[in-house]
């Protein structure tokens, strides 16, 4: 029959149900990526939740006055927390243009740490801070993502070392002192000594250091009265500079180092104050590896 009557109604049969074929079938579904992911956020979807949330801290900063800026703080100490913990935090600081003996100073300066929040550093203020360094010139500083720090530093100029009231000290080009620089280690840089010596050396030294042969006999730099410059030379004598004219009373001995050898020679002392005379007293007793005592 093509139906049963049940309770005076008829019901139609059903067929039974099929199941699919295997091909037929929904393929299961991928797990994604942020449930195979562990509970940190990934790189990508902490600097998109940066955005929106730095945002909504400068809408309340502007909105409330000095309670939102707290709050903007509070958030954004939270937000360099989650950063951190996504990754973006100090593990690398690199320190470029600053040579080895400055390296150490700007390091404490920065006052960074390892695993510190990245994207929260005022870069602003570190670099004020390592611009405080009396070996820096100028400082840049760049943040590379995810964990890097680079600190680009131009170094001030080692002059000379810088000698009054017993103590010594190192100058840069303009004639500022380095505070952090041991003078014991610039043995090789000349000597400035007298009150006046580093604000003028600047003025003076490059004029001497065109003359190698004079430079490499010089002792030390002599600031006379805050006036005037004496060079001290490496066997004793003297050399007596104008107040002013320094670099025509170097061209007059010069020209009478050309004519007798007078540097080789020696003497006690060359007074070139007078731009109309040079004075030279001889030396009494010429040192036996002259050749002036060789021909005695």
């Amino acid at each position: 029959m093509a139906g049963a009557v049940r309770g005076g109604s008829r019901v139609q049969a059903k067929p039974p149900v099929k199941a699919p074929p295997k091909a037929a079938r929904a393929p299961a579904r991928r797990t994604s990526r942020a449930a195979r992911e562990p509970h940190g956020l990934s790189p990508k979807l902490a600097l998109a939740g940066a955005v929106a949330v730095l945002a909504l801290a400068l809408g309340v900063t502007l909105a409330t006055g000095h309670r939102g800026q707290q709050l903007a703080a509070n958030i954004g100490g939270a937000i360099d927390n989650r950063f951190a913990a996504a990754g973006f935090r100090v593990r690398h600081v690199e320190v470029q243009g600053a040579s080895p003996m400055a390296r150490a100073d700007i390091a404490r300066a920065a006052g960074l740490y390892q695993d510190q929040p990245l994207l929260g550093l005022d870069l602003g203020a570190l670099r004020r801070h390592v611009e405080q360094v009396g070996w820096v010139k100028e400082a840049r500083i760049v943040r590379l993502l995810p964990d890097t720090l680079v600190v680009v530093v131009a170094e001030r100029h080692q002059l000379a070392v810088w000698q009054h009231a017993g103590r010594q000290h190192v100058i840069d080009e303009h004639g500022q002192v380095i505070p952090e620089a041991d003078a014991r280690r610039f043995t090789a840089l000349p000597l400035v000594v007298g009150e006046g010596g580093a604000e003028h050396a600047p003025e003076i030294l490059p004029v001497i250091a065109q003359r190698p042969k004079l430079m490499s006999r010089m002792d030390a730099l002599v600031r006379v009265d805050d006036r005037r410059w004496d060079l001290r030379m490496k066997d004793g004598s003297l050399i007596q500079l104008p107040a002013s004219g320094e670099e025509e009373a170097l061209m007059q001995l010069e020209r009478l180092d050309q004519r007798s050898r007078i540097l080789e020679l020696g003497f006690d002392r060359i007074d070139l104050r007078n731009p109309d005379v040079v004075a030279v007293r001889p030396r009494q007793n010429p040192p036996l590896s002259s050749p002036a005592a060789a021909g005695a």
